[in-house]
């Protein structure tokens, strides 16, 4: 997270509706060589205590959860280099704004009698976003072959003990300075996500 909390003032609901939305995120876990990322889908509770996901059981984190382990996962939205020469104002340095909300918790493999669960909520969360196609589920598939498939991986759940965001949209720039930027973002800008940021640029009012 940034150190400034110019970018961190967002409230917890809009946090909330960012990470239910993008439902993809960068698990980390510290390894004994150094720390361990996985890039999984998941599923947060009702009441955001929870998050719900899934791993190959040869993913080497699966080798750390004979115990609960501390984790971060880490999901990050659109992103955009910001250059200096569009503010319209001296002295300025090229930067980069982003969003991002890490989720941190325990993280525990679960009985494997909760796997269906887990894989059923979770394809049907994002299969619902999908209407009016009809919605996938396991019974399209051939039972032995899904079967199959389950045998290769692991429920997991991490309990949350905190959810933090950086919205870093130029909130420290004044007004007409971060509208400049969003225009030279519009015109010429690259990144992930770019007009989203601009959006965004747009939307913040200054710290």
């Amino acid at each position: 997270m940034h150190p400034n909390p110019i970018f961190r003032n967002e409230n917890e609901s809009r946090n909330l509706e960012f990470i239910r939305h993008r439902a993809f995120g960068s698990l980390a876990v510290n390894g004994d060589n150094g720390p361990l990322v996985s890039h999984v889908p998941f599923q947060i509770s009702n009441d955001a205590s929870f998050a719900e996901l899934h791993l190959v059981r040869s993913n080497p984190i699966m080798r750390l959860l004979k115990e609960p382990q501390l984790a971060v996962l880490a999901v990050t939205g659109g992103d955009a280099y910001i250059s200096p020469d569009w503010y319209g104002v001296d002295d300025q340095v090229p930067t980069w704004n982003y969003v991002a909300v890490h989720i941190r918790g325990t993280l525990q493999a679960l009985d494997h009698e909760n796997l269906d669960g887990v894989l059923r909520r979770l394809s049907a969360g994002m299969e619902e976003r999908l209407l009016p196609k009809k919605p996938w589920t396991s019974e399209k598939m051939d039972e032995e072959v899904y079967l199959r498939m389950k045998r290769q991986i692991v429920p997991v759940g991490l309990t949350i003990s905190s959810i933090d965001g950086t919205w870093k949209l130029s909130q420290n720039k004044p007004e007409e300075v971060r509208l400049a930027a969003s225009d030279g973002l519009d015109q010429s800008g690259f990144g992930s996500e770019v007009n989203e940021i601009s959006a965004l640029m747009r939307q913040v009012k200054q710290g």
